[in-house]
């Protein structure tokens, strides 16, 4: 059920949220821990702890062009942890509490991922659709 969280969508239009200015990070999520709502989570704090597996280093070679999100292939160094069943994209404030939640995606190749204390490389799709797209 790959999607944006609607208070992301919100964040673009008020101006809390800038996905070439900001921090991105990505999250590997052990899904028997968390259950995605995509209408009401809006922040990191609103995952729990248990279900966060790895955090990748900042993406980089963000664009957006044509409503299109698209960055270079994440890295989450050195992970360990459970087994992770999808992804979540976030802006990282450095506080869990103001930390917007952008898009939660589970149905990409590589997931799910059993971490073993190697890197673990997120090759974002290649379609034209990328990350994610915006609008229809």
């Amino acid at each position: 059920m790959d999607g944006l969280y609607v208070k992301f969508e919100e964040g673009i239009l008020d101006g809390a949220v800038d996905l070439l200015s900001d921090t991105v990070k990505a999250i590997l999520i052990d899904t028997s821990f968390y259950t995605v709502n995509l209408a009401t989570h809006q922040f990191l704090s609103d995952i729990p702890a248990p279900a966060r597996v790895a955090i990748s280093d900042a993406l980089t070679g963000k664009t957006t062009t044509g409503g299109v999100f698209n960055a270079a292939q994440g890295l989450f160094p050195f992970a360990t942890g459970a087994t992770a069943h999808s992804v979540v994209l976030y802006q990282d404030t450095g506080v869990e509490g103001t930390s917007h939640l952008i898009a939660y995606l589970d149905s990409y190749t590589g997931l799910p991922v059993a971490p073993n204390g190697s890197n673990i490389y997120i090759n974002w799709p290649t379609d034209a659709a990328k990350i994610f797209k915006i609008g229809a």
